[in-house]
Protein backbone atom coordinates (compact mmCIF):
# COMPACT_ATOMS: atom_id res chain seq x y z
CA UNK A 1 0.00 0.00 0.00
CA UNK A 2 3.01 2.30 1.18
CA UNK A 3 4.35 1.63 -2.84
CA UNK A 4 0.93 2.27 -4.10
CA UNK A 5 0.57 5.55 -2.18
CA UNK A 6 3.77 7.02 -3.42
CA UNK A 7 2.71 6.07 -7.09
CA UNK A 8 -0.15 8.07 -6.96
CA UNK A 9 1.72 10.86 -5.39
CA UNK A 10 4.43 11.48 -7.90
CA UNK A 11 1.33 10.81 -11.12
CA UNK A 12 -0.54 13.52 -9.39
CA UNK A 13 2.41 16.22 -8.86
CA UNK A 14 1.78 18.96 -11.03
CA UNK A 15 4.14 19.81 -14.39
CA UNK A 16 5.80 23.39 -13.50
CA UNK A 17 6.11 26.09 -16.10
CA UNK A 18 8.66 26.05 -18.35
CA UNK A 19 12.58 27.62 -17.94
CA UNK A 20 12.60 31.27 -18.05
CA UNK A 21 16.16 30.99 -19.68
CA UNK A 22 14.83 32.14 -22.81
CA UNK A 23 14.49 35.85 -21.40
CA UNK A 24 17.51 35.83 -20.29
CA UNK A 25 18.89 34.74 -23.39
CA UNK A 26 16.68 37.43 -25.89
CA UNK A 27 18.06 40.15 -23.22
CA UNK A 28 21.49 38.65 -23.95
CA UNK A 29 20.88 38.93 -27.88
CA UNK A 30 19.11 42.35 -27.58
CA UNK A 31 22.63 43.70 -25.86
CA UNK A 32 24.52 42.20 -28.63
CA UNK A 33 22.22 44.43 -31.10
CA UNK A 34 22.65 47.72 -28.96
CA UNK A 35 26.32 47.25 -29.58
CA UNK A 36 26.06 46.88 -33.14
CA UNK A 37 24.07 50.19 -32.77
CA UNK A 38 26.61 51.93 -31.01
CA UNK A 39 29.03 51.22 -34.13
CA UNK A 40 26.28 52.29 -36.40
CA UNK A 41 26.15 55.70 -34.38
CA UNK A 42 29.67 56.53 -35.36
CA UNK A 43 28.76 57.74 -38.90
CA UNK A 44 24.88 58.84 -38.02
CA UNK A 45 24.32 62.70 -38.98
CA UNK A 46 21.79 62.95 -35.98
CA UNK A 47 24.69 61.55 -33.34
CA UNK A 48 22.68 62.68 -30.41
CA UNK A 49 19.25 60.95 -31.38
CA UNK A 50 22.08 57.97 -32.36
CA UNK A 51 23.69 57.33 -29.35
CA UNK A 52 20.54 58.47 -27.48
CA UNK A 53 18.83 55.42 -28.69
CA UNK A 54 21.91 53.33 -28.34
CA UNK A 55 21.75 54.13 -24.50
CA UNK A 56 18.12 53.04 -24.00
CA UNK A 57 18.87 49.78 -25.95
CA UNK A 58 21.47 49.00 -23.70
CA UNK A 59 19.43 50.37 -20.59
CA UNK A 60 16.52 48.20 -21.53
CA UNK A 61 18.88 45.30 -22.21
CA UNK A 62 20.17 45.02 -19.12
CA UNK A 63 16.98 45.18 -17.55
CA UNK A 64 15.57 42.59 -19.22
CA UNK A 65 18.82 40.28 -18.56
CA UNK A 66 18.20 41.30 -15.00
CA UNK A 67 15.03 40.18 -14.75
CA UNK A 68 15.72 37.24 -16.67
CA UNK A 69 18.57 36.25 -14.67
CA UNK A 70 16.56 36.58 -10.91
CA UNK A 71 13.97 34.40 -12.73
CA UNK A 72 16.28 31.87 -13.71
CA UNK A 73 17.58 31.82 -9.95
CA UNK A 74 14.39 31.24 -8.73
CA UNK A 75 13.61 28.43 -11.35
CA UNK A 76 16.98 26.56 -10.09
CA UNK A 77 15.85 26.99 -6.43
CA UNK A 78 12.59 25.90 -6.89
CA UNK A 79 13.40 22.73 -9.02
CA UNK A 80 16.51 21.97 -6.89
CA UNK A 81 13.90 21.77 -3.77
CA UNK A 82 11.36 19.76 -5.82
CA UNK A 83 13.98 17.67 -6.44
CA UNK A 84 15.35 17.40 -2.97
CA UNK A 85 11.80 16.48 -1.50
CA UNK A 86 11.14 13.79 -3.81
CA UNK A 87 14.27 11.84 -3.31
CA UNK A 88 13.16 10.04 -0.19
CA UNK A 89 10.11 9.39 -1.93
CA UNK A 90 11.72 8.10 -4.83
CA UNK A 91 13.68 5.83 -2.96
CA UNK A 92 11.03 4.62 -1.05
CA UNK A 93 9.64 3.96 -4.28
CA UNK A 94 11.86 2.07 -6.01
CA UNK A 95 12.74 0.20 -3.50
CA UNK A 96 9.48 -1.00 -3.24
CA UNK A 97 9.53 -1.95 -7.22
CA UNK A 98 13.12 -3.77 -6.72
CA UNK A 99 11.28 -6.02 -4.50
CA UNK A 100 8.90 -6.77 -7.49
CA UNK A 101 12.07 -7.60 -9.64
CA UNK A 102 13.18 -10.74 -11.54
CA UNK A 103 15.41 -12.23 -9.12
CA UNK A 104 12.42 -12.38 -6.69
CA UNK A 105 11.71 -15.67 -5.41
CA UNK A 106 8.19 -16.76 -6.77
CA UNK A 107 6.21 -16.95 -3.25
CA UNK A 108 7.04 -13.03 -3.28
CA UNK A 109 5.03 -12.49 -6.17
CA UNK A 110 1.98 -14.12 -3.80
CA UNK A 111 -0.69 -11.73 -2.71
CA UNK A 112 -2.03 -12.21 0.69
CA UNK A 113 -5.84 -12.20 -1.00
CA UNK A 114 -4.99 -14.88 -3.29
CA UNK A 115 -4.94 -15.27 -7.05
CA UNK A 116 -7.44 -12.16 -7.11
CA UNK A 117 -5.43 -10.20 -5.21
CA UNK A 118 -2.39 -10.78 -7.29
CA UNK A 119 -4.11 -10.28 -10.50
CA UNK A 120 -5.34 -6.71 -8.96
CA UNK A 121 -2.25 -6.04 -8.04
CA UNK A 122 -0.51 -6.67 -11.72
CA UNK A 123 -3.26 -4.73 -13.13
CA UNK A 124 -2.44 -1.70 -10.88
CA UNK A 125 1.24 -1.83 -11.39
CA UNK A 126 0.82 -2.36 -15.03
CA UNK A 127 -1.42 0.62 -14.91
CA UNK A 128 1.05 3.38 -13.20
CA UNK A 129 4.20 1.77 -15.37
CA UNK A 130 4.06 4.60 -18.40
CA UNK A 131 2.93 6.87 -15.35
CA UNK A 132 6.36 6.15 -13.87
CA UNK A 133 7.88 6.27 -17.06
CA UNK A 134 6.59 9.74 -17.62
CA UNK A 135 7.62 11.12 -14.47
CA UNK A 136 11.28 10.00 -14.78
CA UNK A 137 10.71 11.75 -17.56
CA UNK A 138 10.33 14.49 -16.27
CA UNK A 139 12.92 14.01 -14.06
CA UNK A 140 15.52 13.99 -16.02
CA UNK A 141 14.27 17.22 -17.92
CA UNK A 142 13.80 18.99 -14.53
CA UNK A 143 17.53 18.12 -13.94
CA UNK A 144 18.91 19.04 -17.41
CA UNK A 145 16.92 22.31 -16.65
CA UNK A 146 18.99 22.84 -13.70
CA UNK A 147 21.97 22.16 -15.19
CA UNK A 148 21.26 24.80 -17.68
CA UNK A 149 20.05 27.80 -15.55
CA UNK A 150 23.23 27.48 -13.32
CA UNK A 151 25.27 27.28 -17.07
CA UNK A 152 23.29 30.60 -17.57
CA UNK A 153 24.24 31.94 -14.41
CA UNK A 154 27.67 31.62 -15.19
CA UNK A 155 27.86 33.13 -18.42
CA UNK A 156 25.42 36.06 -17.79
CA UNK A 157 28.70 38.05 -15.14
CA UNK A 158 30.47 38.16 -18.33
CA UNK A 159 27.51 39.35 -20.57
CA UNK A 160 26.71 41.79 -17.72
CA UNK A 161 30.38 42.84 -17.55
CA UNK A 162 30.01 43.64 -21.19
CA UNK A 163 27.17 45.41 -21.51
CA UNK A 164 28.18 47.39 -18.90
CA UNK A 165 30.69 48.50 -20.48
CA UNK A 166 29.05 49.23 -23.75
CA UNK A 167 26.42 51.62 -22.35
CA UNK A 168 29.44 53.27 -20.42
CA UNK A 169 31.23 54.01 -23.86
CA UNK A 170 27.66 54.90 -25.23
CA UNK A 171 26.99 57.57 -22.02
CA UNK A 172 30.44 59.44 -22.64
CA UNK A 173 30.19 59.61 -26.26
CA UNK A 174 26.72 60.94 -25.93
CA UNK A 175 28.07 63.57 -23.27
CA UNK A 176 30.76 64.92 -25.73
CA UNK A 177 27.84 64.72 -29.01
CA UNK A 178 25.57 66.91 -26.78
CA UNK A 179 28.66 69.42 -26.06
CA UNK A 180 29.02 69.70 -30.10
CA UNK A 181 25.88 69.64 -30.68
CA UNK A 182 24.91 73.58 -32.36
CA UNK A 183 21.81 73.05 -34.03
CA UNK A 184 19.00 73.02 -32.10
CA UNK A 185 16.49 76.05 -32.47
CA UNK A 186 16.54 78.48 -29.68
CA UNK A 187 13.17 80.15 -28.35
CA UNK A 188 15.10 82.79 -25.88
CA UNK A 189 17.90 83.93 -24.39
CA UNK A 190 18.25 83.47 -20.58
CA UNK A 191 19.40 86.74 -18.86
CA UNK A 192 22.00 85.25 -16.16
CA UNK A 193 21.66 88.18 -14.22
CA UNK A 194 17.81 88.26 -13.59
CA UNK A 195 17.97 84.34 -13.21
CA UNK A 196 20.80 85.12 -10.07
CA UNK A 197 18.25 87.70 -8.66
CA UNK A 198 15.26 84.91 -8.91
CA UNK A 199 16.92 82.12 -7.47
CA UNK A 200 18.26 84.16 -4.64
CA UNK A 201 15.40 85.63 -4.30
CA UNK A 202 13.11 82.69 -4.07
CA UNK A 203 12.60 79.62 -1.09
CA UNK A 204 10.19 77.70 -2.86
CA UNK A 205 10.08 75.88 -6.35
CA UNK A 206 6.50 77.68 -6.73
CA UNK A 207 7.74 81.21 -6.53
CA UNK A 208 10.53 80.07 -8.56
CA UNK A 209 8.48 78.53 -11.83
CA UNK A 210 5.80 81.65 -11.29
CA UNK A 211 9.07 83.68 -12.29
CA UNK A 212 10.42 81.94 -15.19
CA UNK A 213 8.91 84.31 -17.26
CA UNK A 214 11.44 87.17 -16.35
CA UNK A 215 14.47 85.41 -16.66
CA UNK A 216 14.15 85.62 -20.77
CA UNK A 217 14.86 88.08 -23.33
CA UNK A 218 14.17 87.90 -26.95
CA UNK A 219 11.50 85.62 -26.75
CA UNK A 220 9.79 83.79 -29.68
CA UNK A 221 5.99 82.65 -29.77
CA UNK A 222 5.57 79.13 -28.70
CA UNK A 223 5.61 77.32 -31.85
CA UNK A 224 5.13 73.44 -30.11
CA UNK A 225 1.99 71.41 -30.84
CA UNK A 226 -0.56 70.53 -28.49
CA UNK A 227 0.14 67.87 -25.70
CA UNK A 228 -3.21 67.44 -24.39
CA UNK A 229 -4.24 64.68 -26.19
CA UNK A 230 -1.41 62.59 -25.21
CA UNK A 231 -2.02 63.35 -21.57
CA UNK A 232 -2.18 60.21 -19.02
CA UNK A 233 0.25 57.99 -22.26
CA UNK A 234 3.05 59.86 -22.02
CA UNK A 235 6.80 58.04 -21.12
CA UNK A 236 8.20 58.62 -17.67
CA UNK A 237 11.52 60.98 -18.94
CA UNK A 238 13.56 57.77 -17.45
CA UNK A 239 13.38 54.01 -16.52
CA UNK A 240 12.49 53.22 -13.38
CA UNK A 241 9.63 52.25 -10.63
CA UNK A 242 7.51 54.97 -8.80
CA UNK A 243 9.13 55.26 -5.53
CA UNK A 244 7.04 57.39 -3.81
CA UNK A 245 3.42 59.07 -4.98
CA UNK A 246 2.45 62.60 -5.12
CA UNK A 247 1.69 64.08 -1.66
CA UNK A 248 3.19 60.95 0.34
CA UNK A 249 5.19 62.11 3.07
CA UNK A 250 8.83 60.61 2.79
CA UNK A 251 10.70 59.38 5.45
CA UNK A 252 10.98 63.01 7.29
CA UNK A 253 7.39 63.54 6.76
CA UNK A 254 7.74 65.78 3.92
CA UNK A 255 4.95 65.64 1.49
CA UNK A 256 5.88 67.34 -2.29
CA UNK A 257 3.40 67.32 -4.82
CA UNK A 258 5.53 65.35 -7.45
CA UNK A 259 6.29 61.63 -7.73
CA UNK A 260 9.76 60.05 -6.64
CA UNK A 261 10.81 58.00 -9.46
CA UNK A 262 13.68 55.11 -8.58
CA UNK A 263 16.45 54.33 -10.98
CA UNK A 264 19.37 52.37 -11.86
CA UNK A 265 22.57 54.51 -11.27
CA UNK A 266 23.91 56.70 -14.76
CA UNK A 267 20.36 56.64 -15.38
CA UNK A 268 19.70 58.22 -18.90
CA UNK A 269 16.56 61.18 -18.79
CA UNK A 270 14.60 62.33 -21.78
CA UNK A 271 12.01 64.45 -22.88
CA UNK A 272 8.80 62.98 -22.87
CA UNK A 273 7.68 64.92 -25.45
CA UNK A 274 8.86 68.17 -27.42
CA UNK A 275 9.07 71.04 -25.13
CA UNK A 276 11.06 74.39 -24.63
CA UNK A 277 13.72 74.01 -21.95
CA UNK A 278 12.78 76.91 -19.45
CA UNK A 279 15.18 75.99 -16.65
CA UNK A 280 18.20 74.31 -16.37
CA UNK A 281 20.99 74.31 -13.70
CA UNK A 282 20.92 74.20 -9.68
CA UNK A 283 17.62 74.87 -7.51
CA UNK A 284 16.97 75.41 -3.74
CA UNK A 285 17.42 71.75 -2.50
CA UNK A 286 16.68 70.23 -5.36
CA UNK A 287 19.68 69.61 -7.07
CA UNK A 288 20.07 69.93 -10.69
CA UNK A 289 16.76 70.83 -11.84
CA UNK A 290 15.62 70.87 -15.75
CA UNK A 291 12.20 72.59 -16.12
CA UNK A 292 10.23 71.30 -19.28
CA UNK A 293 7.49 73.64 -21.41
CA UNK A 294 5.96 71.29 -23.70
CA UNK A 295 2.94 73.60 -24.05
CA UNK A 296 2.30 77.13 -22.35
CA UNK A 297 0.92 77.11 -18.70
CA UNK A 298 2.41 73.57 -18.48
CA UNK A 299 5.50 72.70 -17.02
CA UNK A 300 7.01 69.41 -16.64
CA UNK A 301 10.13 69.69 -13.32
CA UNK A 302 12.48 67.05 -13.47
CA UNK A 303 15.17 66.77 -10.54
CA UNK A 304 17.80 64.91 -9.01
CA UNK A 305 19.90 64.95 -12.38
CA UNK A 306 23.64 64.56 -11.49
CA UNK A 307 24.81 66.20 -15.09
CA UNK A 308 22.28 67.93 -17.24
CA UNK A 309 22.57 68.20 -21.10
CA UNK A 310 20.03 70.73 -21.46
CA UNK A 311 20.73 74.44 -21.84
CA UNK A 312 17.72 77.44 -21.20
CA UNK A 313 16.11 78.68 -23.91
CA UNK A 314 16.84 75.52 -26.49
CA UNK A 315 13.67 73.56 -27.90
CA UNK A 316 14.32 69.57 -27.26
CA UNK A 317 12.36 67.14 -29.81
CA UNK A 318 10.76 64.05 -28.50
CA UNK A 319 12.99 61.96 -26.95
CA UNK A 320 16.16 64.07 -26.63
CA UNK A 321 18.03 63.81 -23.83
CA UNK A 322 18.00 66.15 -20.69
CA UNK A 323 21.02 64.50 -18.33
CA UNK A 324 21.98 61.21 -16.48
CA UNK A 325 21.47 59.76 -13.00
CA UNK A 326 23.83 59.72 -10.61
CA UNK A 327 26.14 57.26 -8.94
CA UNK A 328 28.55 55.59 -11.53
CA UNK A 329 30.39 53.43 -8.88
CA UNK A 330 27.14 51.76 -8.05
CA UNK A 331 26.63 50.61 -11.73
CA UNK A 332 28.16 47.28 -11.21
CA UNK A 333 27.23 43.57 -12.66
CA UNK A 334 25.96 42.44 -8.74
CA UNK A 335 23.13 40.17 -9.66
CA UNK A 336 22.52 40.00 -6.21
CA UNK A 337 22.24 44.04 -5.69
CA UNK A 338 20.25 44.55 -8.72
CA UNK A 339 18.07 41.79 -8.51
CA UNK A 340 16.95 42.49 -5.21
CA UNK A 341 16.04 45.86 -6.41
CA UNK A 342 18.83 47.54 -4.13
CA UNK A 343 20.35 49.06 -7.28
CA UNK A 344 17.25 51.34 -7.85
CA UNK A 345 19.71 53.90 -5.68
CA UNK A 346 18.76 57.14 -7.40
CA UNK A 347 15.61 59.28 -7.40
CA UNK A 348 14.46 61.47 -9.74
CA UNK A 349 11.61 63.96 -8.90
CA UNK A 350 9.24 64.78 -10.86
CA UNK A 351 6.62 67.96 -10.60
CA UNK A 352 3.79 68.51 -12.96
CA UNK A 353 2.19 72.26 -12.86
CA UNK A 354 -0.38 73.61 -14.93
CA UNK A 355 -0.95 77.26 -14.47
CA UNK A 356 0.65 78.01 -11.61
CA UNK A 357 -0.75 74.86 -9.26
CA UNK A 358 0.98 71.44 -9.26
CA UNK A 359 -1.44 68.45 -10.34
CA UNK A 360 -0.49 64.74 -10.07
CA UNK A 361 2.01 63.90 -12.51
CA UNK A 362 0.64 59.99 -12.85
CA UNK A 363 -2.43 62.25 -14.57
CA UNK A 364 -0.05 63.00 -17.70
CA UNK A 365 2.46 59.97 -17.90
CA UNK A 366 2.08 56.10 -17.86
CA UNK A 367 3.93 54.78 -14.80
CA UNK A 368 4.38 51.00 -16.57
CA UNK A 369 8.34 51.60 -17.15
CA UNK A 370 10.18 49.03 -15.31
Amino acid sequence: MRAAALILCLLASPALAQAPGDAARAAARALEEASVQLDAAEGSRDRVRALTQTVTAYEDGLAALRDGLREAAVRETELSRRLAAQDEEIAQLLGALSSLGSTAAPEALLHPAGPVGSARAGMLLASVTPGLAQEAKALRSDLNEVAELRALQENAAQTLREGLAGVQQARTELSQAVADRTDLPKRFTEDPVRTAILISATETLDGFASGLAQITSDEAPNSLPPVDEQKGALELPVRGQVLRGANEADAAGVKRPGVVIATLPQALVTTPTAATVRYSGPLLDYGLVTILEPQPDLLFVLAGLDESYAETGEILPEGAPVGLMGDAASDSASLSREGSGAGRTETLYIEVREGDAPVDPLEWFASDKG
